[in-house]
């Protein structure tokens, strides 16, 4: 069935499971056949890469293929940045920036269809081409779609017992970086404030049954610290970053051998 990654996702987080994965940048979906086998899920971004619609589609479908759980960060939280993804078949929805309850109940609207929200019906692909249709579809959607916010603004945190009781949510996603901008200390996610920030969103989720993710770079020792506070799935590092610290180790580790 379509929503087999994200229910196998959604699963293993209730059992308590620490997943693992990391972000799509690149647009050539070998990206995405490649990495799958490697991760518990993929994280394909729209917010910070100027990835189109067509291959946000492409990776979509691999995934799908590869039966992995996969998660798109939106650009905002505005319905138009919103609808087209899910039409288009994200099992799973990241919304960045979210600032209080009302933006999240907003968030959580356009992602359930009435009477429950307020979802335009057109899942083409979300709907495998009609094959899900039929009264008892949008049931299994709104059971199977994975909606989640990320809480990296100081706003969010101040708000958070109220983000975390709003109806319909999932999850929420740490941004260290831009938490810690947002407390006047950028770049600085081990400060105490920061932490002490994080610590409270783990709390208030956690006190719901609401697992949290954590936005990460490529860092294995922050990956063990934020698990250890508490966090359950991990977005580490993407394509990119990978790619480039791979290279970097390989070429380092042979002119230091060869000198």
């Amino acid at each position: 069935m379509i929503f087999d990654g994200i229910d196998d996702f959604r699963r293993r987080l209730q059992s308590g499971e620490t997943l693992v994965g990391t972000t799509l940048t690149l647009t050539d979906p070998q990206v995405c056949e490649a990495l799958a086998d490697s991760v518990d899920f993929l994280w394909i971004d729209l917010e910070h890469s100027p990835m189109g619609p067509e291959a946000m589609r492409a990776h979509l479908m691999v995934a799908r293929g590869r039966r992995r759980a996969v998660l798109v960060r939106v650009p905002g939280s505005e319905t138009s940045a919103i609808k087209p993804v899910l039409d288009a078949g994200a099992p799973g929805i990241v919304v960045p920036q979210v600032a209080s309850a009302a933006e999240v109940e907003s968030v959580v609207a356009d992602c359930r269809y009435p009477p429950g929200g307020r979802r335009g019906f057109g899942p083409l692909v979300a709907s495998d081409y009609g094959r899900l249709g039929g009264p008892g579809y949008p049931e299994l959607a709104d059971r199977s779609l994975f909606v989640s916010v990320m809480i990296e603004r100081v706003e969010a945190v101040e708000a958070i017992d109220e983000i975390v009781a709003v109806p319909g949510l999932d999850s929420v996603v740490l941004g260290p970086n831009d938490l810690s901008g947002s407390l006047g200390l950028l770049g600085q996610v081990e400060h105490p404030d920061v932490v002490a920030a994080m610590e409270r969103v783990i709390a208030a989720a956690s006190a719901r049954g609401l697992p949290v993710g954590s936005g990460l770079p490529v860092d294995p020792a922050y990956a063990e610290a934020q698990a250890r506070r508490g966090v359950q799935w991990l977005q580490i590092g993407g394509d990119l970053p990978h790619m480039m610290l791979a290279v970097d180790d390989t070429v380092k580790t042979v002119r230091q051998r060869l000198a």
